[in-house]
């Protein structure tokens, strides 16, 4: 049997003595050149999805933040680490954070972006969103001085909810979930947005009737680009099938792929292969999409030896309360994909809702959002006693995310140049 939780805390406390909390607070930039960091990560991604990715790291210090992942990989995985270890996001910022259906269709806000996934130190994930929540202040207009205490009380929901869901039974924080009646005043346009995003919307938006009165994918290059027929599929439908449950298989069957289109997403993974497939259930009123995205390279250089769509769809499983019931995996030509639905009541959080107290309140969520899926798949009084009831490690993150904004906003003054000069 597992020691006491009282005896993991302590154990967590120990851990103080070879890694000081305040440490957690420390960042000096390093001697790096973020350019080509930046461009290796891009070798072998397709030419103009790659100029649209730059253009769109090019927006803001936030894009660029958004879209440099590995940058940002390469700088933390340098710093030390108290080796506690939990299922990582990976790329846990403000805006991969967000509401979707649960199996049952009521809605629910959780991680949902899972490219990076892999086992990991908590910091990596901690110091990630700290940093965003920084650079969406300024971002928002806010004062440098309400960005700093939106990262402390980020960090003090974490500490708070870690501590909750140390001497809870391990069946209950597997059922912990976030959902419209919890009632979280800056959840309420989030889920507002998600409740009107319908597969019977989407199907009105991104398709138009073809002359034999089918629908078909708009034309909108280099974002949607429909394909002549589903060839590519080949046995990628099959492989893909295998990877759900026999319940999930059963309601797949009842849906006949029709149509296939290319499709630009995010920043990140811009460049990557990404398609989606248009399938019919119970006639043409029962339309479903499904996303097959490539998983590159995770970003943090663990986990390289497992299929990159397996290992993004089961992180996903391990750290969520509740999964898209279509969640699997499989390859095209070789690619490995993750396969998800593409409009499944979705909505997020925008720069634009993160004005006055909204910043801290959401930074809050987040942190406790994020301490869930550390507790579901880590030691969650080991991580309590380490973190502790007290402010240091609020106070140390907060001075590691303006640090870490600096640099992110010194880096995207170094894309920009590099653009103008025909470098990238």
């Amino acid at each position: 049997m597992r020691a006491s939780p009282d005896e993991r805390r302590a154990r967590g406390k120990a851990l103080r003595e070879a890694l000081p909390r305040s440490s957690l607070g420390a960042w000096a930039p390093s001697a790096r050149d973020a350019i080509a960091i930046l461009s290796r990560a891009v070798v072998g991604r397709d030419p103009s999805r790659v100029e649209l990715r730059w253009s769109r790291m090019a927006e803001s210090p936030l894009a660029c933040f958004r879209g440099a992942i590995t940058l940002f990989a390469t700088d933390v995985m340098r710093e030390p680490t108290a080796g506690v270890e939990v299922q990582l996001c990976g790329d846990a910022h403000l805006f991969n954070l967000g509401a979707y259906a649960a199996p049952d269709g009521h809605l629910v806000f959780d991680l949902n972006d899972f490219d990076h996934a892999c086992r990991g130190p908590f910091e990596w994930d901690l110091r990630r969103l700290a940093a965003s929540v920084v650079l969406a202040g300024r971002e928002a207009g806010q004062r440098e001085g309400a960005c700093r205490d939106a990262v402390s009380s980020m960090v003090a929901s974490y500490r708070e909810a870690i501590d909750r869901y140390a001497e809870m039974r391990v069946l209950d924080v597997a059922r912990t979930e976030i959902s419209p009646r919890d009632r979280h005043r800056p959840l309420a346009p989030i889920f507002e947005r998600a409740a009107r995003d319908t597969p019977a919307r989407l199907l009105r938006k991104a398709t138009a009737s073809s002359p034999e009165g089918t629908a078909r994918f708009r034309e909108d290059p280099p974002y949607l680009v429909p394909l002549p027929s589903l060839d590519l599929l080949g046995s990628s439908w099959s492989s893909y099938r295998d990877s759900l449950g026999a319940g999930r298989q059963q309601v797949l069957d009842a849906y006949t792929p029709v149509e296939i289109a290319s499709r630009a997403q995010g920043i990140d993974s811009l460049g990557l292969a990404s398609w989606i497939v248009l399938a019919f259930g119970n006639g043409d009123r029962d339309p479903l999409f499904l996303q097959l995205k490539e998983i590159g390279a995770c970003a943090w250089g663990r986990e390289r030896d497992v299929h990159g769509g397996r290992r993004a769809a089961e992180g996903q499983a391990r750290t969520q309360t509740v999964s898209d019931p279509f969640l699997g995996w499989t390859s095209v030509d070789g690619v490995p994909c993750l396969v998800r639905q593409w409009s499944d009541h979705k909505g997020r959080c925008t720069v634009e809702m993160l004005g006055g107290r909204a910043l801290g309140e959401y930074a809050a969520l987040c942190g406790q959002v994020l301490a869930k899926a550390h507790a579901r798949t880590g030691d969650a009084a080991i991580l309590a006693g380490y973190v502790g009831s007290g402010d240091n490690v609020d106070r140390a993150l907060a001075s590691f995310a303006v640090a870490y904004a600096d640099q992110a906003t010194a880096d995207h003054a170094a894309l920009i140049a590099a653009i103008r000069a025909g470098t990238v």
